[in-house]
């Protein structure tokens, strides 16, 4: 049952536990430092592996009471729910299969959730936890983390505004190469759990990599997704997930207008690339250029005028980017920050919580367990169609 578990309010940090995240676990190190750049969390707790011995060394890496180190998510979900000075939120750092039963024994035991994308390896899962976070009335953040960066969100703003005019065309590429060859097979853990469908789900490049481009696309343009062609491919011999996507997309029209179109490429079999992520966005009156490699820049092309550039914090940039940036222009900020804004945003809605359901402040901006639903429905639709020869699908 869900619970309606009051927290200590107050001006505090924010006490948080972990999922997942020990030792030799990359993303867990980067929600810690993220969570910790504005000082607004403080990791209290943590079940920090599925293996009892790791979970306890982990624990003593991070320094955390060993009272307080667990050795699975239900049992620190149990404990906390019961201590007067319990976790307000968890963090959930696990391979994809294990978001969804994590996720339904906090938020049963009344914490917020914060949840690494995607939000889990199969829709079925997905919808079952957006209904319980509807029923359970906590918060549930998804770390789709390339949304907090600064030049995304002053992007993002421009498109609102109508400085492109009516969006015709979006494209989004996230090429890497790690994966080229059998990376899964030289004692990788970050590829063996990415290419084993029980750990991952029914998408490979496409749920690790082409829902962060589709994430963008959707969180940039403010379109909705009505059917989509993929063409998937395990390049790879023995692999059994898609390691390049290529995929057309069909949006909802608005207004009677002409539906908009778009594309995304996902790979890591594309040698040269370590983390090639762009956006590319144009319309009736202008165009967009964002490359995640390069974040602090912005290119801005309005129709018929020289081609401009938009940088953090510079001539141009305005109050959306403004608001998630830290330091003085021409200093490089960029994938921990763009996590950090995430944390940030699900501090002022924890805060608000705290005041006795609060209301959220509007500008307060995160991806959403919808947003984790439509991700999932996403790679969904790219299996489907892929399996059709490329046909039509609708999401």
């Amino acid at each position: 049952m869900v619970t309606g578990r009051q927290v200590e309010s107050g001006s505090g940090p924010i006490r948080y536990g972990m999922v997942g995240g020990g030792q030799g676990a990359f993303i867990g190190a980067v929600h810690r430092i993220a969570a910790r750049i504005d000082g607004e969390f403080e990791l209290v707790a943590g079940a920090l592996s599925s293996d009892p011995a790791r979970a306890k060394a982990s624990a003593a890496d991070l320094g955390l009471d060993p009272a307080r180190s667990y050795g699975s998510f239900a049992e620190m979900a149990r404990a906390e729910a019961k201590r007067p000075d319990g976790i307000e939120a968890v963090a959930i750092v696990t391979p994809n299969h294990m978001h969804w039963p994590a996720a339904k024994a906090f938020l049963e035991a009344g914490i917020h959730v914060i949840c690494d994308k995607p939000l889990t390896s199969n829709l079925a899962d997905a919808k079952k936890l957006a209904a319980l976070v509807e029923k359970s009335g906590k918060l549930f953040v998804l770390t789709h983390n390339y949304t907090g960066y600064p030049m995304v969100r002053q992007a993002r703003e421009m498109v609102v505004s109508g400085k492109l005019g009516d969006i015709r065309v979006v494209q989004a590429e996230y090429p890497q190469d790690w994966l080229t060859e059998k990376a899964e097979d030289s004692g990788s853990k970050q590829a063996a759990w990415r290419v084993d469908p029980k750990q991952s789900g029914v998408g490979g490049s496409t749920g690790d990599i082409g829902t962060h481009a589709y994430n963008l696309a959707r969180f940039v343009s403010g379109l909705e997704l009505d059917s989509l062609a993929a063409d998937l491919d395990s390049f790879v011999p023995g692999r059994l997930l898609d390691d390049n996507a290529h995929i057309m997309l069909r949006f909802k029209a608005k207004d009677g207008e002409h539906p908009a179109k778009g594309m995304i490429w996902a790979s890591q079999v594309a040698p040269g690339h370590e983390n090639g992520l762009k956006l590319r966005v144009y319309g009736t009156k202008g165009g967009l250029e964002w490359v995640q490699a390069d974040p602090n820049y912005l290119w801005y092309s309005p129709f018929g005028q020289p081609k401009q550039l938009i940088t953090r914090g510079g001539a141009g940039s305005g109050p959306a980017s403004a608001r998630v940036t830290r330091v003085p222009p021409g200093h490089p900020e960029g994938y921990l920050e763009g996590f950090a804004n995430i944390y940030a945003e699900a501090a002022r809605a924890i805060r608000a919580a705290r005041k006795g359901g609060g209301k959220l402040p509007k500008d307060v901006v995160f991806p959403t367990v919808q947003d984790g639903v439509e991700g999932v429905a996403f790679v969904e639709a790219c299996v489907r169609s892929s399996k059709k020869n490329g046909a039509w699908t609708k999401l």
